[in-house]
């Protein structure tokens, strides 16, 4: 650790949400350096068919989970296990509304890392699958009603 510690005292402090918070616990947190873009976990994330499939359909939108599910025809624990493996490589953000859960691509501030996802993501276009797979996304946006999983679902909107 290269933050200097100050003994076990306390400090009263709202910033975590307790009333008190060790003086230690406190200067180590303001003291951590970011940690660099895990390029493996990258590499890792982008290793996987059903997760390049996710990222295809939300390049350039935010989608909800409903969706993802339909499109793929895969179970929603097996998509919610890969969108939470593309968050944490860092290439996936969220944002809850009411029940639903819409995810989108954030790009990272690693400029190696950023590249790496721009290349993947301009390979979808000439890909028969991913093509296909945004043909369906756009059906299931214009007639929600002939999907039964989609009933109520918000429409993807495009970033």
């Amino acid at each position: 650790m290269d933050c200097p510690l100050v003994g076990s005292s306390y400090l009263p402090t709202q910033m975590y949400g307790h009333q008190y918070i060790s003086v230690k616990a406190y200067i180590y947190d303001m003291c951590r350096t970011p940690k660099p873009f895990d390029l493996v976990q990258l590499f890792a994330a982008l290793a996987d068919p059903t997760r390049l499939r996710l990222l295809n359909l939300m390049n350039g939108r935010e989608v909800c989970v409903c969706y993802f599910v339909e499109i793929l025809k895969q179970g929603q624990p097996k998509i919610s296990r890969h969108l939470a493996y593309l968050r944490r490589a860092g290439i996936v953000g969220t944002r809850r509304e009411g029940k639903w859960m819409h995810y989108r691509i954030e790009r990272p501030d690693d400029t190696k890392a950023a590249s790496i996802l721009d290349v993947t993501l301009r390979s979808f276009e000439t890909d028969r699958k991913m093509k296909a797979d945004l043909l369906r996304l756009g059906q299931a946006c214009c007639e929600p009603q002939s999907f039964v999983t989609l009933q109520g679902a918000p429409i993807p909107m495009n970033l």
